[in-house]
């Protein structure tokens, strides 16, 4: 149950990341706002894998 937790904090964190960059920085741009996006899913796509994935 405590992975479960921890993977979904994770999840939960970077939905707030990327919700909160959207909000403050790229209200009315398309591209830069997606760009940014998946920007962010990549860092905490590799910190996941990095770090905290057990082997």
């Amino acid at each position: 149950m405590g992975r479960q937790l921890a993977v979904a904090l994770y999840v939960l964190a970077l939905v707030v990341v990327v919700v909160g960059v959207d909000i403050l920085f790229f209200r009315h741009q398309l591209w830069p706002r997606l760009l940014a996006n998946i920007g962010i899913v990549l860092v905490f796509g590799a910190f996941y894998f990095r770090f905290l994935k057990r082997p």
